[in-house]
Parts: structure tokens; C-alpha cells; sequence
């Protein structure tokens, strides 16, 4: 799944709980503000960790545009793909 920020990839694990994995390339901006996103996209996560399906391996990769936005809007943007992602791994258990 993906929106205008990030690019988000789910996959299944054989473990009894979800992992979570974080790329953003150089073309994002210097280490320091790839950092501060991987921070504030690690405490979204932290904070909504209801969000995650115990059993899969998320896989966030940041676009670019993603390092001049507020926290909230990146809350909202990873809310909203976390959402589609269970919403359709809903629809393939049930039918």
C-alpha cells in the first residue's frame, strides 16, 4: 500500500508477533533528517501499536516530501495505509 509519504509493504512472518522495518534513502535529505523521520514514524508506531496485526512484518519506506511534514499529518498518513493494509488482509481471510 502506498500514499504520497511513504510506501508500505506487509508480509507474513511465522512468529506470534509483528515487526517493523524503516528505509529512507539519501534522497530524502541529510542522516540527520532521515533520522528525525525514522524517530517520529518509530513513536507512531510505538504509540498505535494497535494498528499492527500480530504475525506480519511491516516494511515503511519514506517518499520524498515526507521530511516537511508535521507529526500529525504523518500520524494520519500511517493510520490511514495501516488501515487499507488490514481492511484487505480482511477481505482475503473472508473470501
Amino acid at each position: 500500500m502506498a500514499n504520497r509519504y511513504l510506501v508500505v509493504f506487509c508480509l507474513p512472518n511465522s512468529f506470534t508477533y509483528w515487526r517493523l522495518g524503516f528505509s529512507i534513502g539519501k534522497k530524502i535529505g541529510k542522516a540527520f533528517q532521515r533520522n528525525r523521520i525514522k524517530r517520529r514514524l518509530k513513536e507512531i508506531c510505538r504509540i498505535n501499536n494497535q494498528w499492527f496485526k500480530s504475525g506480519y512484518d511491516y516494511i515503511f519506506i519514506a517518499r520524498k516530501g515526507i521530511e516537511n511534514q508535521p507529526f500529525i499529518k504523518l500520524e494520519e498518513s500511517v493510520e490511514n495505509i495501516t488501515y487499507r493494509i488490514n481492511k484487505k488482509a480482511a477481505r482475503k481471510v473472508n473470501g
